[in-house]
């Protein structure tokens, strides 16, 4: 039995473009044939539509497509074991289906059998449970195969030990939240130590609208223990290498990011997938001075580069110089193009048309509200006369207490922050500068202020950061009731002030920019509340 070679095709495919997809295919297993002579190279799950396709899977035409490319797929692969994912009819129903393609033909087919149906995930409107294991020998090898959420239940991987496999590969879409990584490692080395099999893990790669799928591909041993993996958030073919007396070895064992490098680098290839995906040439967003903006232009340009990303400081009466100088100086470190509109003159023309109207009523809200959707305007008319996408810079903590104004600082089209509380924005910006000092230490260090009114801050209107996030996190991700939050040790009228915003704001965020999810229980897919209710907190 001499050594067995597969390849790891950690690739990053555009959800709906089977033909794009298809190619990519190709061409990745071209390269594991002519570089790496490998007997075998694996794609992530649905590889040929992208993931997650939603709703596409419901068009008419998706079966003739993918037949296309099936067979595009077996006229023009080269003679190795190519294992690809695809949505297939069958009589039962759909099924999210894996096959091996081999010497011009599919030769195994596997159904995934554990379809997951929480957090972002809603795979059984789709799909319907596959129940056979076929085992396809191949190279000297008995290969059996498993489609993601499979591989955290251990039915399917003992199924394939049973049906006499060898080697178990699980294929993957897998996306991306804080402690993920780590999970994946623990419930893998699971898996091989239940089954005395080694797994090759094979995750997609990429941005796709809120979800980041950060690739981590990865082959375990029949001990557990990792002993390949590629890099993280980046496309790749990794070889892995199966030796005759059992041994696991590969071209690199790439490090596991710590939790700031990688939830910043989710964060910048969020970006650069969802602009590049959508054809956006530019972006352009509001630099205020402020930490969430400074935070966003950071990762702006870190995904597309200085020359694609505008800003845009857009002072009022109660604007500060040192926030005006902050904002040209990190514009001026980080290279990009750089104005300042004045939004005095805006402001004052909308309230001089308002005033007959607002005759006799005080000053309040409405007129912090209205400087905000002057800075709305301005920005949504760069971005049509440029193409540019707006980025909005507000985080999970405003999002989740409504502390933002609709139409005016949510105005946009991609919230980068948007599942990032604000404690983490401080520990991100902090990171970043770590790797380059590009956000002036003063807008980490003064006390964050929407400056909407004079000396105003926002602890005047919010609990401390740390302790709000304490809170939120609690209530918005674990889904703990008010009064296990107050068991915790919260003051009760503080957690029920805060847990009524957040309920009361659920209109805000339907209307919300999308934004990029980092952890298990962002405000989009994850989280779905109805606007109108009569729930009452405590019950």
């Amino acid at each position: 039995m001499s050594t067995f070679i597969a390849a790891m095709a950690q690739i990053n495919p555009l959800v709906g473009d089977i033909e794009h997809n298809t190619q990519i295919v190709l061409d990745y297993a071209w390269r594991a044939h002519r570089e790496m002579q490998a007997h075998l190279v694996v794609f992530p799950e649905l590889c040929l539509i992208g993931y997650p396709p939603e709703d596409l899977l419901l068009r008419p035409s998706l079966h003739a497509r993918i037949a296309r490319a099936l067979a595009r797929l077996q006229a023009e692969l080269p003679p190795l074991a190519v294992v690809v994912g695809y949505p297939k009819a069958a009589p039962q129903g759909l099924l999210n289906m894996a096959g091996i393609i081999v010497d011009g033909a599919i030769q195994l087919e596997y159904a995934k059998q554990m379809l997951p149906n929480y957090q972002v995930f809603d795979e059984k409107r789709y799909f319907v449970s596959g129940t056979d294991m076929p085992v396809l020998d191949w190279a000297g090898q008995r290969l059996a195969l498993t489609i993601c959420e499979d591989i955290w239940h251990p039915g399917p991987a003992l199924a394939a030990s049973a049906a006499g496999a060898s080697l178990l590969i699980n294929l993957n879409a897998s996306p991306f939240h804080r402690g993920k990584p780590a999970e994946r490692a623990a419930i893998l080395a699971q898996r091989c130590v239940d089954t005395g099999l080694p797994v090759l893990y094979v995750n997609q790669v990429g941005g796709q609208d809120e979800l980041v799928f950060d690739g981590g591909s990865m082959a375990v041993d029949a001990q557990g223990q990792v002993q390949v993996r590629a890099a993280a958030y980046e496309e790749a073919l990794t070889r892995v290498a199966f030796e005759p007396d059992g041994a696991l070895g590969g071209d690199e064992l790439e490090p596991v990011l710590d939790d700031l490098a990688s939830v910043y680098q989710a964060l910048v290839l969020g970006v650069r997938d969802y602009v590049g995906k959508n054809r956006f040439p530019s972006v352009v967003l509001g630099l205020s001075g402020g930490i969430d903006s400074a935070l966003t232009l950071a990762i702006a340009v870190d995904a597309l580069g200085p020359q694609r990303v505008a800003a845009v400081m857009m002072p009022f009466r109660y604007t500060s110089a040192l926030s005006q100088d902050d904002a040209a100086e990190q514009a001026r470190r980080m290279g990009v193009s750089y104005q300042s509109i004045d939004i005095e003159p805006i402001f004052n023309a909308f309230s001089a048309a308002l005033s007959p109207a607002f005759a006799g009523a005080a000053a309040d809200k409405t007129e912090e509200n209205l400087q905000a959707r002057s800075r709305g305007v301005i920005l949504m008319a760069l971005s049509n006369k440029t193409g540019s996408l707006v980025l909005t810079t507000g985080n999970k903590s405003e999002m989740s207490v409504g502390y933002a104004t609709l139409y005016g600082d949510m105005a946009g089209g991609l919230d980068v922050l948007k599942d990032v509380p604000k404690t983490l924005v401080f520990a991100l910006a902090e990171y970043r500068n770590r790797l380059n000092e590009v956000i002036p230490v003063s807008v980490i260090t003064r006390p964050p202020s929407a400056e909407l009114a004079p000396d105003q801050k926002d602890e005047d209107s919010l609990p401390p950061y740390p302790v709000l996030d304490a809170i939120l996190a609690l209530y918005v991700e674990a889904d703990q009731s008010a009064e296990a939050i107050i068991a915790q040790g919260f003051a009760a009228d503080l957690v029920y002030k805060v847990l009524r915003m957040v309920d009361v704001n659920e209109y805000k965020r339907r209307q919300a920019a999308i934004g990029i999810r980092i952890t298990q229980r962002g405000f989009g897919r994850d989280r779905r509340y109805p606007i109108t209710n009569g729930w009452k907190i405590g019950d």
